[in-house]
């Protein structure tokens, strides 16, 4: 999700572009093949892999420089200048006013597109990101929705596939082996406070990441040294550690509620430690609505600071997606750990498999093992019969004959579990045995609610119509 430093970007397979677009930046993604996974890494080859031999080769020195400089900054200050309760408490305060600048800012109003905000919202966004020291909104865009459009793949900037200090870090840290997949941000380059940040990227950085805080600090209570330790430096590495676990912790702790095909989870704790982006499986599946998190409980300060900003009058057109599609993101998922669930039980057997039997035949074949009709299905009981609970006897009588209104309430109205345990010991199937009414038992109550794939739902549980009468049945 975030970053220090600007990298290379992907160059896209140029064709003529439309005359309409001549007096303006052409999307990045506009003349791409329609191929263009499959051709980017069939023609572009990546980076040759880190050794021992050339690592010091492929290291980016200004990240790994901010990277390192600044939290051994705040580690040594720390040792030499006390932190004031004061100081303590702005550097909290700045944390999240920096840390806002990116996930209110950077990611849900620039590069998701979210919600509109005023020009003074958008400059005091853009002046906060960059108070976190994470790129510039255009550049940090960029690599934001190529994550989104290469989710997990080779053209993923932080693609969890390759490890967890991958996607926190080591993207950062080492060169990337192969260029990020193309990413259009044509309408950034467009807004006027987009660009007036990048200009003055440099100075804002350098004003709002150290030179504010320390000056807050100083001029309010005298502590210059530790606004610029607690809250510069520390801060800023808290920060950047913060935003960097959406990318890293986001894709590794959690539950995938919505959508289980890319590596995004949800959790509480990494909501606690993004300022309220852990929601992320959530957010991959819905990337356009400006929450994070759905549920009123649920911990993220970015979508109530959007929230109220909409009631100031400095924010608008906040984008929901419809609930009637979240909540089917939420039933697939539980509909298909229903189904891993079915898949490990054993249930009655096929219906279509079972062969038929003559009235006639199910009582000669009766007298050489205990068989019982019940709802029209053949029934062999002979390993019940002494576990019955309602006696050996009930069982023994009934053998060799229709028992359906005994089962169903005649003499106990059996339990579903009782009615799912009977089906396992089906055998056959009564020809023209089952009696009008009964349609509804004929299907075990584990089996009413069967989650089927999509090419199962044509089968059904018609009866058979094979006709295998005689001895099939003790075959």
């Amino acid at each position: 999700m975030s970053s220090v430093v600007e990298t290379r970007t992907a160059t896209p397979l140029k064709t003529p572009a439309p005359l309409k677009m001549a007096k303006e930046e052409e999307p990045a993604d506009m003349n791409i093949p329609d191929n263009y996974v499959a051709w980017t890494l069939k023609t572009q080859k990546p980076l040759p892999p880190v050794t021992l031999n050339n690592w010091w080769k492929e290291l980016n020195y200004l990240s790994l420089s901010i990277l390192t400089i600044v939290p051994t900054i705040a580690i040594i200050g720390a040792c030499y200048v006390k932190l004031r309760w004061e100081t303590a408490v702005w550097s909290v305060l700045y944390y999240f006013v920096t840390g806002l600048g990116i996930t209110a800012g950077y990611h849900r109003l620039w590069a998701h597109r979210s919600y509109n905000a005023s020009k003074p919202l958008q400059y005091a966004l853009a002046a906060a990101g960059a108070g976190a020291v994470e790129g510039s909104i255009k550049w940090w865009s960029r690599g934001h929705r190529a994550h989104h459009r290469y989710t997990d793949t080779e053209l993923d900037p932080y693609n969890a596939h390759l490890g967890f200090w991958w996607s926190h870090v080591g993207w950062m840290i080492i060169k990337p082996r192969r260029k990020p997949g193309v990413a259009d941000v044509s309408d950034l380059s467009k807004n006027e406070v987009v660009r007036w940040q990048h200009r003055w990227y440099l100075q804002l950085i350098i004003g709002m990441g150290f030179l504010v805080p320390m000056a807050v600090a100083g001029l309010g209570w005298g502590d210059w040294a530790g606004g610029f330790i607690y809250a510069g430096a520390a801060r800023l590495c808290f920060v950047h550690h913060s935003t960097f676990c959406v990318n890293s912790l986001a894709h590794w702790l959690g539950e995938s509620p919505f959508d289980d095909k890319h590596t995004p989870r949800d959790h509480v704790v990494t909501a606690l430690v993004t300022i309220g982006e852990g929601y992320h499986n959530f957010h991959h599946q819905f990337p356009m609505d400006y929450r994070n998190a759905i549920k009123w409980y649920q911990y993220d300060p970015t979508k109530w600071f959007i929230w109220v900003c909409q009631q100031l009058g400095l924010a608008s057109h906040l984008k929901v997606f419809p609930e009637n599609e979240v909540r089917k993101g939420q039933l697939t998922m539980q509909l298909k750990r229903l189904r891993e669930t079915q898949e490990g039980l054993t249930f009655a057997p096929d219906v279509n498999e079972l062969p038929v039997i003559s009235w006639e035949s199910f009582q000669e074949q009766s007298t050489k093992r205990p068989l019982i009709v019940i709802g029209g299905f053949i029934h062999d009981v002979s390993d019940f019969m002494d576990e019955h609970p309602g006696g050996h006897h009930l069982i023994a009588k009934n053998i060799g004959r229709d028992a359906t209104t005994a089962f169903f309430g005649g003499v106990y109205d059996h339990s579903n579990a009782a009615h799912n345990w009977l089906s396992m010991m089906r055998v056959g199937v009564l020809h023209g045995g089952t009696q009008h009414g009964l349609d509804d038992k004929t299907v075990p109550p584990s089996q009413r609610l069967r989650i089927a794939r999509y090419n199962e739902l044509g089968s059904g549980n018609a009866s058979s119509t094979a006709w295998s009468d005689g001895e099939g049945l003790l075959g």
